[in-house]
């Protein structure tokens, strides 16, 4: 990147930005978050991303001063929470359906995690985007479907297993590719939950 690129005023930068179509900038977002799925975040560079967006790396630059900025941008903007609008009535059919979900997206999601790990090591902000799009809307949802369970009466609020159910589910989705070299797919995580955790629970 270039001095000039990076010393640019931020009112230049903003009164450049609205020249992005909100279309164009979810181009740039997809394209940089899918290369570092498929490549690694260090091999990505913000002109490759130029390149397979037909974009002079100027006009990147312009927007996101340096790669890190970007990444964080691109995964705030496609933020969207996966365990969400789960209400099947028990709490047992609700952690089974949350396996369910989290299973579709466990490929994808769990490639960018991966990707990102070194990264976000020595970038705070990146950091926290990371944690802001793949980890605590899902830790909020879960913690949603434990207090439907406590309010239904079917596990008591104090017991000790409750805190660890988001670990449990979400850590399974990161860890299995590393230990066994696969994806945690429905099949798994739903045997997981009826092996695992409802019995931690006192649940069948």
């Amino acid at each position: 990147m270039t001095s000039q690129a990076a010393d640019a005023p931020d009112t230049v930068a903003a009164s450049r930005r609205s020249k992005i179509t909100p279309e164009r900038e979810r181009e740039f977002f997809d394209a940089v978050l899918e290369q570092i799925r498929s490549c690694g975040y260090e091999a990505v560079t913000m002109e490759g991303v130029a390149a397979s967006t037909r974009c002079s790396k100027s006009t990147l630059y312009r927007q996101w001063k340096t790669k890190p900025q970007f990444v964080a941008a691109a995964l705030r903007a496609t933020r969207c929470v996966r365990i969400s609008g789960i209400d099947t009535g028990s709490f047992a059919g609700d952690l089974r359906a949350a396996a369910q979900a989290a299973a579709e997206w466990s490929r994808r999601d769990s490639a960018l995690f991966q990707a990102l790990g070194p990264a976000v090591m020595q970038d705070r902000e990146l950091a926290q985007a990371l944690r802001e799009t793949l980890v605590e809307p899902e830790i909020r949802a879960l913690q949603e479907i434990v207090r439907r369970g406590v309010e239904r009466g079917e596990v008591p609020a104090d017991h000790p297993a409750l805190e660890y159910i988001p670990a449990q589910l979400l850590g399974l989705l990161r860890l299995r590719p590393i230990l066994e070299g696969r994806h945690a797919d429905e099949e798994y995580l739903t045997r997981f939950v009826d092996a695992v955790m409802l019995p931690g629970l006192g649940l069948t």
